[in-house]
């Protein structure tokens, strides 16, 4: 029996992934993750980061207008949304600075949706919502 389980582990160590062995599985936090947003769309240049800020405007318009009610709206206040976009330009992965519930809606219906196929993956991008009166 022990025989068996050690195994089992040892063949779970084996498939792991290479970067969870080279320390990735560590969580990025909120901070981190809007710097790598920053990084990646300062690297792109001056025509592919203009098409990206579109499809961003767009991605973000569709999002509110799935979450924008009367609830939803009652508080408005300044928030940031980071997605993390696979090879196809999907959200794999959020966080988010602010709670109101219009970016609570936001991040949950970002997640899964394409935003626009990226020049790299992973890629970085942030949705940066403010209102003024």
């Amino acid at each position: 029996m022990e025989h068996a389980l050690r195994a089992l582990i040892l063949g779970c160590l084996v498939a792991m992934p290479a970067a969870y062995a080279a320390g990735a599985d560590t969580p990025m936090d909120f901070t981190a993750a809007k710097a790598a947003a920053d990084a990646d769309e300062a690297s792109q240049g001056d025509t592919a980061r203009a098409t990206a800020l579109q499809q961003q405007g767009a991605f973000l318009d569709a999002a509110v207008e799935a979450c924008a009610d009367a609830r939803s709206t009652a508080q408005l206040e300044a928030f940031v949304v980071v997605v993390e976009l696979d090879a196809t330009g999907h959200v794999v992965r959020t966080w988010r600075r602010g709670d109101s519930p219009l970016a609570l809606c936001i991040e949950r219906q970002s997640r899964g949706k394409l935003m626009f196929v990226p020049p790299r993956a992973p890629f970085h991008a942030s949705l940066e919502v403010s209102f003024t009166p």
